[in-house]
């Protein structure tokens, strides 16, 4: 079982990102899958969570205590959940909107520059969610990439499909030694 907690604020896409995760899953890799969801009062610009937890048994607790992977994508996401991530599990931080201290203790961290990968490549800041999810596919190997991409032909707005594909398969190609930054910190 993976229990998947993505952070961030209100328009980032994260609910998307996760229920896309969740149907790759379920749809496609025939695993079992239990997504749900948090967010502030406002829309945009407040407080967004979205868990996913993955197993190829049926799932019997379907919410996340100790997420195995953390995307954060906004410095309150990371500020928040970065102590709940279980001991040997990887925190994926967006570099271009958070900023991971000095004296953050954790074992793993992956950062890169999602959403300014979305602005320069793809000239859409707005896509960063599904950037994200790519490089979170490729990292854990949870769901397969063809299975996360019929999710995501499902999912997205109609008319935006070529555009989120595009993204995706930009995530699934950055390569965690070249273009992020690993911080390798033992408690």
């Amino acid at each position: 079982m993976m229990q998947f907690r993505l952070a961030g604020t209100g328009g980032q896409g994260q609910i998307l990102a996760a229920i896309i995760l969740a149907e790759a899953a379920v749809a496609s890799d025939q695993l079992y899958a239990a997504q749900s969801q948090s967010y502030g009062p406002e829309s945009r610009g407040g407080a967004s969570r979205a868990e996913v937890v993955i197993s190829e048994s049926p799932i019997d607790y379907p919410k996340v205590d100790k997420p195995d992977f953390l995307l954060c994508m906004s410095q309150q996401g990371f500020d928040k959940y970065q102590d709940d991530v279980a001991e040997d599990g990887t925190i994926l931080v967006d570099t271009s909107l958070v900023t991971v201290p000095e004296t953050h203790r954790h074992s793993r961290v992956v950062g890169c520059k999602i959403t300014e990968t979305a602005r320069k490549n793809l000239g859409r800041q707005v896509v960063a969610n599904i950037i994200a999810l790519g490089l979170l596919v490729r990292l854990t190997e949870v769901v397969s990439p063809e299975a996360a991409k019929k999710a995501i032909a499902n999912r997205v707005p109609s008319g935006t499909e070529s555009l989120n594909l595009q993204a995706f398969d930009l995530g699934f190609e950055l390569d965690p030694s070249l273009d992020c930054f690993g911080l390798d910190r033992s408690f």
